[in-house]
């Protein structure tokens, strides 16, 4: 067989990666970069940096046995994402006093860097945090004003962002330049109510305090930018009187569900908490005026680079898969504005909505031909006491622990609606499948049975629910069994984890096909639309045997190389795996950038001509799951002696060419559509059955004609005798 090698191939592939890596799997890349890096170019003066240990990590250095101060990574202690949605990895030196010696950007995936602006002109400014003092910072006696490189202020705000916050969470770690630890609240806590659902409008909004408000205008930005230094507004005069709006900001705290309510809507609240995973908030952000709050980053690359949201020493910025627009605000007399926008924060960050918060908007202004000027400001934001409870805080016991409810627990009662649709599918598909042979024997509900879950599946398991398999989570998978498996990351998702519940089932009965088949909803996708195509007659193309057979190996060798990766970097595993274009397709609806819509739209194309293409050949999720249906317990596909020789029907009305010409499936590529057992059954379709079909109506004549002849005898006896009589 084609496939035995592979298999081998695989699993040693696996068993290698196990036996090198072990069970321990630091979080941490800091020894990896200090491993590549010399004493002297991260910390001058030291002649020794030790081991890294600690939580968060971070590296002692050292000169002549005695140490002098600390070495971190940027990324152990704050979110490092930038305009490319991949972390900024950064170095950074600090002294026992608080003082910065040195910064390195070490690791980076920005385009605009890469590709565009030279690194040196970025690396130049990291020279500027030499010799600063992070406790006079900290205290306010430090003036600090970043320098903009144009062309890359994502990146520089994000650099500049993380490395002093992550200095200061290091000096308070470590009781650096006089800085002490945050304490821990000891009194009462507060935390949102959640039994309160009044529903407000928009002027007892903005009285309260739930939504607040920044309104600027041309005029105070203008003498904002008066008081730089060697720097007037007038020098580079911006068209408009003094007294015009620049900006009115509006930002409430929508997770909160009486403000929620009021200023979303009951549909699009509840929308919203179904998308809310445990973790995370939502914010409202809506403006008008000359200036967008929303920034020209995110047209390009999905972030939102001019303004962040700071609590503490947290600072959060924004990347599409987080943000939805919306049309309007719901609330009662809310005024007509340009900009409605929400926003979830992501889970890792601790966002408290009980907590005060404060919104910084970014302001640029040209001041040259290659420089800009950047002012921010504050729009500061705390929930109404009156949408919040107290509540003593007590030190957590034992108890406690044990009886905390877990965060999947959560997602699995905000889910129950779709876990209970997806749970009917899944027992339909099962009765189906138990049952075909009821079912195969009256072929139009047959094809009307298949077509409506072709349909369920794309549009509410896929487009509705996002519950698209992925070769990603194969390979994440992979990456927990040899990190450290923990079931409640793979609870997280129950649509998903019931997903591959059912696929493990199938397996150990029918293979791959009841997934590939009937549940995968880009597959329902492919298929929906080659029916279609045969609606208005368009001609289907046959691949030769021997090209298929051949071909079909595409998509093992593409999983193979996507696994065989994701042992070196499970990062670039993820980022080849775009070559499932389900993201496109599915979980965004083709509302993507177009090199991805393209590709989608090239890989479908070809499924109009040659039903299923991708599935065919190309899809490495469906190469991941033949490998271990191969271990199937039945055969639940019939076949007659004489299929194959000579009969080849089915072989050549099989949508995907999984039947050999010499009559076997071939389960690794059967989709178990059942076309073939419809023929199987049909006596006007299979030759066997046709053959039979015959037999019996020869016989049935035969049994007629002879019945006839003796009820003519017999009457005739009759006849004879009535004479006698007579």
């Amino acid at each position: 067989m084609y496939f035995r090698p592979i298999i081998r191939l695989f699993f040693s592939l696996l068993l290698l990666q196990w036996s090198l890596t072990g069970a321990a799997h630091a979080s941490s890349e800091l020894p990896r970069f200090l491993d590549v890096i010399s004493v002297q170019d991260i910390y001058p003066g030291a002649d020794k940096i030790g081991t890294a240990d600690g939580d968060p990590v971070v590296a002692p250095a050292f000169k002549q046995g005695e140490q002098i101060g600390y070495v971190f990574l940027t990324s152990d202690y704050v979110n490092t994402t930038g305009y490319s949605g991949k972390p900024i990895h950064q170095l950074v030196s600090m002294d026992n006093n608080g003082i910065i010696q040195k910064a390195l950007l070490v690791e980076h995936h920005e385009p605009i860097v890469l590709i565009g602006i030279p690194e040196k002109r970025i690396t130049a400014m990291l020279k500027d945090y030499e010799g600063m003092d992070i406790g006079r910072l900290v205290a306010g006696e430090l003036d600090h004003n970043v320098d903009i490189v144009t062309g890359a202020t994502v990146t520089v705000m994000v650099m500049d962002d993380n490395i002093l916050r992550s200095a200061i969470k290091v000096a308070r770690n470590y009781g650096l330049a006089g800085l002490k630890p945050e304490q821990k609240k000891t009194g009462p806590i507060a935390t949102v109510n959640p039994d309160i659902n009044d529903i407000k409008d928009w002027v007892s909004l903005v009285r309260e305090g739930s939504v607040r408000r920044l309104k600027l205008t041309l005029g105070q930005i203008n003498e904002a930018y008066n008081q730089e230094d060697d720097f007037r507004a007038s020098d580079v005069p911006e068209e408009g009187t003094a007294d015009e709006v620049f900006i009115e900001l509006y930002a409430a705290v929508v997770s909160i569900p009486s403000i929620g309510r009021s200023l979303l809507g009951e549909g699009e609240y509840k929308n919203l908490i179904k998308k809310l995973k445990p973790g995370e908030q939502a914010i409202l952000l809506a403006g008008d005026g000359r200036f967008s709050f929303k920034g020209s980053g995110y047209v390009r690359g999905g972030i939102f680079d001019r303004f962040q949201i700071i609590q503490g020493d947290t600072s959060i910025r924004f990347h599409d898969q987080y943000h939805k627009r919306l049309r309007s605000i719901a609330a009662e007399g809310a005024p007509e504005l340009k900009d409605v926008d929400l926003f979830r924060t992501p889970a890792n960050m601790n966002f408290n909505a009980a907590e005060p918060w404060k919104l910084e908007l970014l302001v640029g202004r040209d001041v040259g031909p290659t420089e800009k000027l950047f002012l921010t400001f504050d729009l500061n934001y705390k929930t109404p006491q009156k949408y919040l409870l107290l509540t003593e805080v007590e030190s957590p016991s034992a108890t406690d622990a044990n009886v905390a409810e877990p965060f999947w627990k959560k997602m699995w009662l905000l889910k129950l609606p779709e876990i209970i649709i997806l749970g009917l599918g899944s027992i339909v598909l099962t009765l189906i499948f138990f049952f075909q042979d009821w079912l195969v024997k009256r072929p139009r509900l047959t094809v009307q049975v298949r077509t409506g879950f072709l349909i369920f599946t794309l549009v509410v398991i896929g487009w509705y629910f996002n519950a698209q398999l992925s070769v990603v989570n194969i390979l994440a998978m992979f990456s927990a069994l040899i990190s450290g498996f923990d079931w409640e990351y793979f609870l997280m998702e129950p649509l998903i984890f019931i997903l591959w519940g059912s696929v493990a089932a199938a397996l150990l009965f029918w293979g791959r096909g009841p997934y590939c088949g009937w549940l995968c909803p880009f597959g329902a996708l492919q298929e929906l639309i080659n029916k279609v195509a045969k609606l208005f007659k368009v001609k289907q193309i046959a691949v030769p045997w021997k090209i298929h057979e051949r071909i079909w190996t595409f998509k093992y060798l593409i999983f193979l190389l996507l696994f065989g990766i994701s042992l070196y970097s499970l990062e670039w595993a993820e980022r080849l795996a775009e070559v499932e274009p389900f993201k496109t397709a599915i979980i965004l609806k083709f509302v993507r950038d177009w090199p991805y819509v393209i590709f989608a739209v090239v890989v479908l194309l070809p499924g109009i001509f040659i039903e299923r293409f991708y599935c065919r050949y190309l899809c490495p999720l469906g190469a991941a799951l033949a490998i271990p249906g191969k271990m199937r317990m039945f055969s639940w596909l019939k076949r007659y002696k004489e299929c194959g020789t000579p009969c080849q029907r089915c072989g050549n009305e099989c949508m995907v060419q999984a039947i050999h010409p010499e009559g076997n499936i071939n389960v690794n590529e059967c989709l178990y559509c059942l076309h073939c057992q419809v023929v199987y059954k049909d006596d006007h379709a299979c030759p066997v059955m046709i053959q039979k079909r015959l037999k019996k109506e020869r016989h049935s004549v035969r049994s007629t004609a002879v019945d006839n002849a003796m009820a003519s005898k017999k009457e005739s006896a009759i006849a004879v005798e009535l004479k006698k009589k007579i």
